[in-house]
């Protein structure tokens, strides 16, 4: 027997399902490419913003195959904007996989969803159960805080034996003749009722007389989550170099935070519009816009800066910076794959 019992919950939650789903278009196409697009795409992001991203992606990569064999440059403007970037690129490395090993086709086996880069235990279990009806489980965030408050349970969900558990509990009681449905009636309920980050709207839930944190009132304690480490915070000052109607940015590095996306040059802290005049020597210095991004581990404090040079100065301004490529501002905004964190700066332009 399993730790967790959920089995009373199963008919009350599938039944509210059934009449109250929202429509979605990677619902409505249900293929297992759709639905493998779609669970990558919703990691850490909103449903609402991904509708937009998702309709793009496809009418431009409409299959496999397009995926595997699309540019990088290209996969990563198509995804600009999402963040988490190693998501495009594990998607266009799985497609390779699954071109080689699989005959073109995501294979309808959980094991083998496993097998390829970028999806885990989750990601297989959403496509196992959705598009080939294959008794799997799907826990992500949702199902686990959901599965805890109705269970009024202090485990720690973010201890990987607890998510095994809970695995092993939802399979022993998902019906086998509708495991997608299953499963995403729990991620559903978890996303517009037993919401995260405040409190759950308890008066419109179908398992609210079964939920042991509404009875007890423990419903904001739940779930146990460790306390987060306390995020670094980088001071950086953007410089926006122009000449003409030409701009200069860079590719960054192959591996790391943002890898190979560009962006514009930056100094570590933040720098006066004097000492910049004294490196650098522009024809003229404005001030850009300021700007916070944060990131899970770290919070970028940005000043920018937008200085002119004229054609003779670019070559010397190309010794202190090597990297530097010169582009349009339409092709900074069709092109070039340019990270939300300086998408604000574009505007300056």
């Amino acid at each position: 027997m399993s730790k967790y019992e959920l089995g009373a919950f199963v008919e009350p939650l599938c039944s509210w399902y059934e009449k109250n789903k929202r429509e979605m278009p990677w619902r409505d196409q249900g293929g297992a490419y759709e639905v493998w697009i779609s669970e990558i795409m919703l990691q850490q992001t909103r449903i609402e913003a991904v509708k937009a991203y998702y309709d793009r992606f496809l009418k431009r990569l409409p299959d496999l195959k397009s995926l595997a064999h699309v540019p990088e440059e290209e996969l990563l403007k198509l995804w600009q904007g999402l963040g988490y970037y190693n998501r495009a690129r594990n998607l266009q490395k799985a497609a390779l996989k699954v071109e080689e090993e699989f005959g073109g086709q995501l294979p309808a086996d959980y094991e083998a969803l496993k097998s390829l880069p970028g999806i885990g235990n989750y990601t297989a279990g959403a496509i196992a159960s959705i598009a080939y009806r294959i008794p799997a489980p799907a826990v992500d965030g949702n199902v686990m805080r959901v599965t805890m408050r109705l269970l009024a349970c202090y485990d720690d969900i973010m201890k990987e034996k607890n998510r095994r558990e809970m695995e092993k509990s939802l399979m022993e009681v998902m019906p086998k003749d509708k495991p997608g449905e299953f499963n995403q009636a729990w991620m559903e309920l978890g996303e517009v009722i037993c919401i995260p980050n405040g409190a759950p709207l308890c008066h419109k839930c179908p398992l609210k007389d079964l939920c042991q944190a509404r009875a007890k009132e423990v419903q904001l304690e739940l779930p146990l989550k460790p306390a987060k480490k306390e995020r670094r915070q980088e001071k950086r000052t953007l410089l926006i170099f122009r000449q003409g109607d030409l701009v200069a940015i860079q590719k960054r590095p192959d591996q790391g935070l943002l890898a190979s996306m560009w962006e514009f040059p930056a100094l570590e802290g933040h720098r006066t519009k004097k000492s910049l005049v004294e490196a650098y020597g522009p024809e003229a210095i404005n001030k850009g816009s300021d700007y916070k991004h944060i990131f899970s581990h770290v919070e970028w404090q940005m000043k920018s800066y937008i200085l002119d040079f004229s054609p003779q100065d670019v070559e010397r301004l190309q010794e202190d910076f090597p990297r530097l490529k010169w582009a349009k501002t339409t092709e900074l905004r069709d092109v070039y794959p340019i990270p939300t964190a300086f998408q604000v700066f574009l505007k300056d332009l």
